[in-house]
């Protein structure tokens, strides 16, 4: 239902915020796609891209696909966090039709893609960039939610929230749909 499928933005979306808590980022972009997508965007320190100690593959997609592997561990984790510590990004990656994963650090532009969970590509290293941040794009796969239909209000109130709980974060919301 609309619970379960906008809780997909807010995981994401929480990601940000204690980037922004951290006092690493203060702007969020969420956009509604015309194809139903939504992309979430921020500004802060990036995913890390480095291989992980223990899969043995880029902490990227150790985040996205292994089971409590998320980046709120060892002396970078957050003091305190919104998030659900490892759950949120892989279970909206698992939830969806597509997802790709834009991250932004190191002089770099990395990007990983993925279809109902599991990678389509590796790791890519796609251009030199001053920017930091991640941009996490996604679609909910309809065949397992009964609706995959954003609602504006829903999305807008959720930011309302951050903002209140979050002074000097930038919060945008765009909806590309007519």
């Amino acid at each position: 239902g609309y619970d379960g499928l906008h809780h997909l933005i807010k995981e994401i979306a929480d990601n940000s915020i204690d980037e922004a808590i951290a006092g690493y980022a203060n702007k969020i972009d969420i956009t509604i796609l015309k194809d139903g997508g939504v992309r979430i965007d921020d500004n802060g320190r990036g995913i890390p891209v480095d291989i992980h100690p223990k899969t043995k593959k880029s902490t990227l997609e150790t985040v996205l696909t292994v089971l409590h592997a998320g980046g709120k561990f060892g002396d970078g984790g957050y003091k305190v966090s919104s998030g659900l510590h490892g759950v949120g990004l892989k279970a909206v990656n698992a939830l969806s039709e597509y997802a790709s994963v834009d991250v932004y650090q190191n002089g770099k532009h990395y990007r990983q893609e993925y279809k109902i969970g599991v990678p389509q590509t590796e790791l890519m290293i796609l251009e030199d960039t001053n920017e930091t941040g991640t941009c996490v794009t996604f679609k909910p796969d309809a065949t397992i939610f009964s609706t995959v239909d954003f609602q504006y209000e829903i999305i807008h109130s959720m930011l309302r929230d951050f903002a209140f709980l979050n002074t000097g974060v930038k919060l945008i919301l765009t909806d590309e749909r007519e």
